[in-house]
């Protein structure tokens, strides 16, 4: 019999059969060819030696084992089919809005991908927590027959036939989502995705954008399925030797494969692939670093004994909360475009895609890391497939590659003054596209308590082979893996993957306890048996499966749970759950909570059943035979190497690098001080010998355009696992799930070298604070760490607590500083939060600490902070921290990340030097200067003017002013606020530093493509406030509001004077609430301004906050509050040619009486519209008053006292809208005419 083992890709089909005697063949194909139909099916046809266009026999086929990327493109391109949203009403728009932050917070569009359904019906049922534990269900709206059949039916009449399904808490109450199913079927629906079908957890937003996925996707791949089924004879009887590739890394029948778990299908096979090919034939066994380097993108992951699975990923920007392989994916692939912009070698994140495809595809494509490897002599075009060129008959075009380098190589000489060959730029892109590929594998090892070079790095793709050794190098591996199949390893893992079952349900959020636990196994029992059942219909033995049981478990009032099988524990008891999860728990976040009851969220069963179709003979003894030479640019020159053949190298050759070995789909590069050794099945095994001794440590007088690119990847790597070990060990809900919090590195001058792109409003602020320090604190010595939060030493806001920690190496005095800023939800002030909507003094606020030595000489000083946290309940009506135990854990979790900064520049500094670490600092900050000054020399030009301002008013009258002033030939500027208006009695005053960061964030936005993010962004600018101002309050001015609201508004008048795009919501939007044991905080979103060319995004966070809201099943399941509505504010963005996006609206229901401050703005003044756009809309506060049936307006700040039914309404300002909308009313109504003009 046949055995298929195939992997689609986007642009090759990878094909491995096992013939009937044993022998393994390999096909490569093109997914899309004119000359076929399908590619899989081609290659069968080809294997089998059928005649093309008579029907395929599969008598002779045992299995097709396939893994896909139809879902994954379906997705990426938006091309699934048309689907309709049925939701519980009030949620309309909750898939859409999401988590509420935008992805990348420089993108001054707030761009963000449309939703994927076409239409949405709400339907009239509501089920609501009956405790605040969510233990138990109770209907307070019932859902009625009528209204679910009336909508449905609306939606078939847009002919829509794929339907998601999505109920608020259906996860746990289901029979509401079983009606509208069975009337949908009923109805004729073609497919009908269940949220709590798909993936029975708790959160409604992953949860429903995860639905949307399946009913978008499942329909395309069973179209897919049916045309490749359609070239079989009997097709209807080909089903069952079908199995897919799931996300998770099983093997499932064609009928339980949907969209949902169909993702991550290509990457999954290779992850299974390495776990066969490497970690199972390690003599002794060591943890794997999977790398899989594609055309577009490279997919890293890990793989130390079994799969490493996560509940919640993203794909195509979209939230998917389904069991997945934990892949993490960097936009650095050899389609990569390469540029040169800033001073700076930049690779991607731009992709030349399949088509054209890089320069050397013979169809006008840019340069790429393909081109640059096939200039560097690392691809052979006569050892690579002729499928190029109109006839698909061309090998690849080298002249077009060097083409595009040189030109490349024309640029940066110009720019740099320097006289680099071509192969000089190439390597360079090469090392800046490693080290790009480098940050994943940190983060997903370093971050998270592994050390690298424990690990074996096995590298497979089309292209990982030419780039294994330079990255091992760099992470310090000393062992890389690569399979004979490398370039087509995904189909090899396919081809060994077991057959999966898998069955999950809530278990309604029980404590851990014995009398629980013994009703939860009775239940894992029944799932597990169940899931034997499966697997036997498919006539598996019961010594073929394998089970495993699993408990999801998390700590009361947390939202990071963590699955644990029950395979790691001693015993069976509660006890013994309780134990592993703590262990577990401890490793993952760095701490446990003591005496934390810990809750049963869900239970799960996988069941495996392999069926080892597959395997592979081992390699015969023979010569060692080059089969020619070339020539490789490494390391700065040409070297002569020899070229072989891995399938005619026989077990146990030893090869001494430098060398290149063709692998048949893929090649491998030997770089020096590398020795492969084939294994006795025909695989390399390359291990690195320390003999090298490092040439670059020279004297520079100036920087090295590649090294300043890689330096600029290294710094802000530092910031990025500062960030991951931050929130990983911090316990509050502000930090860790709300992700407000922001992390850099600084120079010895306290000068921004790299901040991670976190936080927008702590980017220029904590330099601020950095730089404070330096004259606050005359004796630094190693062990010291300090605390600040006021706003006179670079604070933003009270609850904002820096923590800055000098770092020494070899002197009296810090060479570095490592910083970083969480909020903490309290630190005592005059209500629960410290954001008080009405204070008028900082004392109210909280607790201050300007220049406080929490660590002095590596001893924490406990009690003097505790008495600092305290200090507030001393001034009136306040009280002293309410929640210490928190403040106290954030803060060790603050260190602790500033621990792991020192360390990491320290690992640089042993790698490059501190000479060169430190000039390159400098240089790095320098490019920056450059990308800002050219910025501001070009706005000289846009909007023809050297001088230029504008104003803005808050709600209160409250002008802010500003007068920008270019030097148009060295783009030195002044930014001068000193005309805004004196600070007020209230708390809208911004302290100094919210100012530098407003400017840092536009200037960054602006420039509108990736530079470091430093302090050279501020050195062109020179930024005047005036003492006694808003922007410049006095030392006991209340501040709390400046940060959230007047920050906003900096922005507003920055944007505004550039002319760069219309008003934002300008407004934080907070609203707190709780009482003496509960406290909450949320900001929430708004509409962004239009711009020229683009449309306002609706429901986003804007400009200088991009915080996470509370999932609305999380809000209620933890808090007496029912979340009425959450929904786009349709048509309150203003009008215009390009149309600002809209606002929300936000209706929260108190369950018991609480109190709650708002504290916002644009309630007054409207959001300015540009260029002709029409204003957005001003945001309206309201409360719905229970007891006496009144809706009564509040004012923008307010405080109050809430009764039990009372609701609070917010609705959020829209955008500004951008240019006259008669221009684009006039082009809509002349589309024909234009049309017959182009003809013409």
């Amino acid at each position: 019999m046949f055995h298929f083992a195939i992997d689609r890709g986007g642009t090759f089909t990878d094909v491995i059969v096992k013939l009937p005697s044993g022998e393994l063949q390999v096909l490569k194909l093109l997914s899309v060819n004119p000359e076929y139909p399908d590619a899989p099916r081609e290659a069968i046809r080809r294997v089998l030696n059928t005649p093309k266009g008579k029907p395929i026999d599969h008598s002779q086929i045992g299995s097709i084992r396939m893994g896909t990327t139809v879902a994954t493109n379906a997705l990426l391109e938006r091309k699934g089919t048309t689907t309709g949203l049925v939701i519980t009403k009030g949620f309309k728009d909750v898939v859409d809005i999401g988590t509420q932050d935008r992805p990348d917070i420089f993108d001054i569009k707030a761009s963000r991908p449309k939703p994927l359904y076409d239409d949405v019906v709400e339907i009239e049922e509501r089920v609501i927590p009956a405790t605040s534990t969510g233990e138990k269900y109770v209907v307070r709206k019932a859902i009625s027959e009528t209204d679910v059949r009336e909508k449905l039916k609306s939606l078939l009449d847009k002919n829509i036939r794929s339907l998601a399904v999505i109920l608020c808490h259906g996860y746990a109450f289901h029979e509401h989502e079983l009606l509208i199913e069975r009337i949908a079927i009923e109805l004729g629906f073609d497919h009908i995705a269940v949220s709590h079908k798909v993936m029975p957890m708790v959160k409604m937003v992953p949860r429903g954008q995860t639905t949307v996925v399946d009913a978008y996707l499942t329909p395309t791949i069973n179209e897919y399925v049916r045309n490749f089924r359609s070239g079989f004879a009997n097709s209807e009887k080909l089903n069952k030797k079908i199995l897919f590739m799931r996300s998770d890394g099983g093997l499932t029948p064609v009928e339980s494969f949907f969209g949902s778990r169909a993702v991550l299908s290509g990457p999954a096979g290779g992850v299974r692939g390495y776990a066969a090919a490497t970690y199972e034939r390690l003599e002794k066994k060591a943890p794997c670093i999977g790398f899989d380097m594609g055309g577009t993108s490279t997919d890293v992951s890990r793989w130390a004994g079994q799969a490493e699975i996560v509940y919640e990923g993203r794909a195509a920007n979209v939230q998917l909360q389904v069991p997945q392989l934990d892949i993490q994916t960097v936009a650095a692939g050899g389609g990569s475009i390469l540029s040169f912009r800033g001073g700076l070698l930049q690779v991607g994140p731009e992709s030349a895609s399949a088509f054209p495809g890089p320069a050397c595809y013979r169809r006008g494509g840019p340069a790429t890391v393909t081109d640059a490897n096939l200039v560097l002599g690392r691809i052979q075009p006569d050892y690579f497939p002729k499928i190029f060129g109109p006839n698909e008959d061309q090998s690849l075009d080298k002249e077009a590659s060097l083409k595009m380098l040189q030109e490349l190589a024309n640029s940066v000489n110009k720019a740099e003054k320097t006289k680099k060959s071509v192969y000089e730029i190439a390597e360079g892109f090469i090392r800046v596209a490693n080290e790009a590929m480098c940050r994943p594998i940190r983060n997903l090892t370093q971050a998270r308590g592994f050390d690298c070079r424990t690990h074996v790095l096995s590298c497979f793709g089309g292209a990982g082979g030419q780039h294994a050794c330079a990255i091992a190098k760099s992470l310090k591996i000393k062992t890389i893996s690569l399979h004979k199949f490398a370039g087509i390893l995904s189909a090899f893992g396919i081809s060994t993957s077991p057959i999966v079952v898998e069955k999950q349900e809530p278990a309604g959020s029980k404590i851990m306890d014995e009398d629980n636990l013994k009703i939860i196994l009775a239940n894992l029992t029944r799932l597990a048996e169940s899931c034997k059942d499966d697997l036997k219909e498919k006539e598996f033995r019961d010594d073929q499966i394998v089970l495993e049981r699993f408990l999801r478990l998390r700590y009361r009032g947390t939202d990071f749970p963590l699955m644990i099988s029950e395979n790691d524990l001693q015993g069976s008891s509660s006890s013994d759950w309780t134990t592993e999860f703590t262990e577990k728990y401890t490793k993952e976040f760095g701490f446990h909570l003591k005496d934390r009851e810990i809750f049963i969220d869900d239970l799960r069963v996988r069941a495996e059943a392999r069926t080892g179709a597959f395997s592979e003979s081992k390699k015969r003894s023979g010569m060692l035979n080059s089969i020619g030479q070339t020539e490789l640019f490494l390391e700065g020159v040409q070297k002569k190497v020899k070229i072989f053949n891995l399938e005619d190298l026989p077990a146990g050759s030893e090869i001494v690098g430098p060398a290149m070995i063709l692998c048949g789909t893929s090649t491998a590069i030997i770089e020096p001080s590398w020795t492969v050794k084939i294994d006795t099945f025909g695989d390399i095994f390359m291990h690195f010998s320390e003999t090298e001794v490092e040439s670059e440590n020279k004297e520079e007088k100036v920087a090295d355009p590649v090294l300043l690119s890689i330096f600029g990847h290294r710094f802000m790597s530092i910031a990025e696992q500062m960030g991951r070990v931050l929130q990983r060990t911090a316990i509050s809900t502000n930090i860790k799930e709300r992700l407000d919090f922001s992390c850099a590195l600084f120079g010895p001058d306290g000068g921004l070298v790299s901040n991670a792109p976190h936080i927008p409003v702590h980017l220029g602020a904590m330099q601020q604070a950095v730089q404070f320090q330096l004259t606050a604190q005359k004796k630094l010595v190693p062990g010291d760490v300090i605390l600040s939060n006021h706003p006179e030493a670079g604070g933003s806001h009270l609850p904002d607590l820096t923590i800055i920690t000098p770092v020494f190496i070899d002197e009296d005095k810090p060479s570095f500083f490592i910083a970083n800023r969480g909020h903490h939800a309290d630190i005592g002030g005059l209500t629960p939060g410290s954001m008080p909507p009405m204070s008028t003094s900082i004392n109210e606020e909280g607790a201050i600490f300007r220049s406080f030595k929490i660590v002095s000489a590596g001893i924490f000083q406990e009690s003097s902070l505790v008495a600092h946290l305290n200090e507030p309940a001393k001034h009136a009506n306040c009280t002293g921290t309410r929640n210490l135990a928190d403040n106290l854990a954030d803060l060790h979790a603050q260190i602790a990340a500033n621990v792991r900064g020192g360390q990491l520049v320290k690992e640089l500094i042993e790698e490059y030097t501190f000479t060169r670490v430190h000039k390159y600092m400098n240089w790095i900050q320098a490019a920056a200067e450059d990308s800002v000054r050219n910025l501001l020399k070009n706005s000289v030009k846009r909007i023809g003017a050297e001088v230029f301002d504008a104003e803005d008013f808050m709600d209160d009258g409250t002008r802010i002013s500003l007068k920008v002033t270019i030097n148009p030939s060295s783009g030195d500027s002044i930014f001068d606020f000193t005309a805004s208006d004196p600070e007020v009695y209230g708390n809208l005053n911004a302290p100094r530093a919210v100012t530098y960061s407003a400017v840092i964030y536009c200037l960054r936005c602006l420039i509108g493509y990736d530079v470091p993010l430093n302090q050279g962004c501020l050195n062109p600018v020179e930024i005047k406030l005036k003492k006694g101002t808003i922007l410049s309050p006095s030392e006991t001015s209340a501040v709390v509001g400046g940060n959230v609201l007047t920050s906003q508004r900096v922005v507003d008048v920055v944007l505004k004077a550039f002319r760069a795009a219309a008003a934002s919501s300008g407004c934080m939007n907070n609203f707190c609430f709780g009482d003496g044991s509960v406290g909450y905080y949320e900001t929430i979103c708004g509409g962004a301004g239009a711009g020229p060319g683009w449309t306002g995004t609706s429901a986003v966070h804007t400009h200088m906050t991009n915080t996470r809201i509370t999932d609305p099943e999380i809000m209620e399941n933890r808090y007496a509050v029912i979340l009425e509505e959450f929904s786009i504010r349709k048509g309150s963005g203003g009008a215009g040619e390009f149309k600002g996006g809209d606002g929300v609206i936000r209706k929260v229901r108190f369950r018991k009486p609480m109190d709650a401050s708002l504290l916002t703005e644009r309630r007054v003044n409207t959001p300015y519209g540009l260029k002709g756009g029409q204003n957005g809309s001003k945001g309206n506060n309201l409360i719905h008053k229970s007891s006496i049936g009144t809706l009564m307006r509040l004012p923008p700040r307010c405080q109050l006292t809430l009764e039990t039914n009372d609701m609070i309404e917010l609705q959020t300002p829209g955008g500004g809208g951008y240019g006259d909308f008669a221009t684009k009313r006039n082009a809509e109504s002349q589309p024909r005419r234009r049309s017959k003009r182009l003809k013409n």
